[in-house]
């Protein structure tokens, strides 16, 4: 070993079971329920968000999925930035009581992260 990093091919099934997990993932935690009445969506994120203290930390588990996956598909430091800011404004404006549950309904860090890594990864 010469100390360079080899980049290794990526078989094409594996990147579409990649984005199927990602797309499952943003679905549960930011859209699994359609709010009646309204044509707005909210997912599991926003409910856990209701639990004081503890609710807002299970919302950034996600996270580390995402980071892993930028990382084995070696997509840089750039986008793993966007995906720590996306996630990071969720928790600290979802940390807000009642206002901040609101912004967690509307923001969808998950689905961000998710469209992020999609766009990447589609290339």
């Amino acid at each position: 070993m010469n100390g360079t990093v080899q980049k290794t091919e990526v078989a094409p099934r594996d990147v579409s079971s990649t984005l199927a997990r990602l797309d499952k993932m943003a679905r549960f935690y930011d859209s699994a329920f359609k709010i009646p009445g309204t044509r707005f969506r909210m997912g599991w994120d926003s409910i856990f968000g209701l639990i004081p203290g503890v609710g807002d930390l299970i919302g950034v588990a996600p996270l580390i999925y995402y980071l892993e996956v930028a990382c084995h598909y070696n997509l840089g430091w750039g986008v793993c930035l966007r995906l720590i800011g996306n996630q990071a404004i969720d928790f600290v404006v979802g940390s807000v009581p009642l206002v901040g549950d609101l912004f967690d309904v509307g923001f969808k860090a998950n689905l961000k992260n998710a469209e992020i890594l999609r766009s990447r990864l589609e290339r």
